[in-house]
């Protein structure tokens, strides 16, 4: 194929898209490419600054909310100069052939309820480019689909929906043993049912909440924040640090929580239900599209009455033995294929059906 770039906020290991663009990285090199990678900063202690062009495009002189104009205005020259025929934009930039939608900037200040600003103008306004421009746009979950369709007019026909790899060999079940020695680890008792709520924006992703519905419960259970410190803890509240191997607290939990405002995929879930520990979600989370429905309960946004419902629910199927499910129906509990190399393989697809079309 002819030259591909790669363009992201950063190569390094960050949440979200750049975290995405480091997948599609090593995907890309298990075929043979190295693509050129167009981005503002560059961990160079990771590997996978190995297996890509570098192009840094300095930002840092600029104030914040002219960052992301000002490098897809400069992306635009340094593509050509790099030779790129197809580029695949993991951030906001405007002369990408593919577009990544991970996330809306309209969609997310309609789940928020907050006014424009004149800085939100902006970014909507290159988003629009972005979407305008490309040939094809990438949406990560249905949600970001719907988005794209009813916020910014995207034409369906331009549109695939593309559910986020995760990286297999790390997120897995792990054997009973293993499973006590880290709930030891962390400090969970056999005699109560965690729930793990991985996160570092609490309140978008519904830590008020869900402490409202654990309010006077009776219930056995008991959150453990993994990420940011939240405000707070106490009896139902507890605080596991920074957790490095996320993996771990997954299989150790015995649920994954989140009850997000605005969540375009949340690829926790995912990652929690491929190592065997099932979510209660809000139905507004876009990888509920993609988890089966035994591994997942699913409640209604902002209605504390019906999480405390699904938590019930929830802790009864924990009792009756069918919270955790066994070998084969973990394998079965992610409605699509979450390998790197099938999801590159569907972008390296799409790049050559732009080339064909030229």
């Amino acid at each position: 194929m002819k030259k591909l770039g790669l363009s992201s906020n950063a190569l390094q290991h960050s949440g979200g898209l750049e975290r995405y663009a480091m997948d599609l990285v090593r995907g890309l090199a298990e075929l043979g490419i190295e693509p050129a990678f167009f981005a503002r900063r560059f961990d160079v202690s990771q590997p996978e600054c190995k297996l890509v062009e570098p192009h840094r495009i300095n930002v840092s002189f600029l104030p914040g909310k002219l960052r992301d104009h000002w490098f897809s205005w400069r992306l635009r020259s340094a593509r050509r100069a790099a030779q790129v025929d197809v580029l695949i934009g993991c951030n906001r930039v405007d002369s990408s052939e593919v577009a990544i939608c991970g996330g809306t900037h309209l969609g997310f200040l309609r789940a928020m309820g907050r006014a424009q600003k004149r800085s939100d103008r902006w970014q909507i306004a290159l988003e629009r480019r972005q979407y305008e421009r490309s040939k094809v746009v990438v949406a990560h979950s249905q949600l970001m689909h719907d988005e794209l369709r009813e916020l910014y007019g995207v034409d369906d026909a331009k549109i695939r929906v593309l559910f986020p790899p995760v990286d297999g060999t790390r997120f897995a079940p792990t054997d009973a043993a293993t499973r006590a020695a880290l709930r030891r680890k962390y400090g969970f008792a056999d005699n109560e049912i965690v729930l793990l709520f991985p996160s570092s924006s609490h309140e978008r992703k519904g830590l008020p909440l869900i402490e409202t519905a654990l309010r006077d419960t009776t219930l056995p259970v008991v959150v453990v924040v993994a990420g940011r410190p939240p405000a707070r803890t106490g009896q139902r509240l507890r605080y596991a640090g920074y957790v490095k191997e996320l993996a771990e607290c997954y299989q150790a939990a015995d649920f994954t929580i989140l009850a997000s405002t605005y969540e375009p995929f949340g690829l926790v879930g995912i990652e929690s239900v491929m190592c065997g520990t099932p979510v209660v979600f809000s139905s507004t989370i876009g990888c509920c599209d993609a988890i089966a429905q035994h591994a997942k309960f699913v409640f209604a946004p902002n209605d504390v009455a019906d999480l405390r419902a699904t938590l019930v629910r929830a802790v009864q199927a924990h009792r009756d033995g069918a919270g955790r499910a066994p070998p084969e129906r973990i394998r079965d509990a992610v409605l699509y294929d979450p390998g790197v190399a099938a999801h590159v393989s569907a972008l390296i697809e799409l790049t050559r059906e732009i080339e064909r079309a030229r």
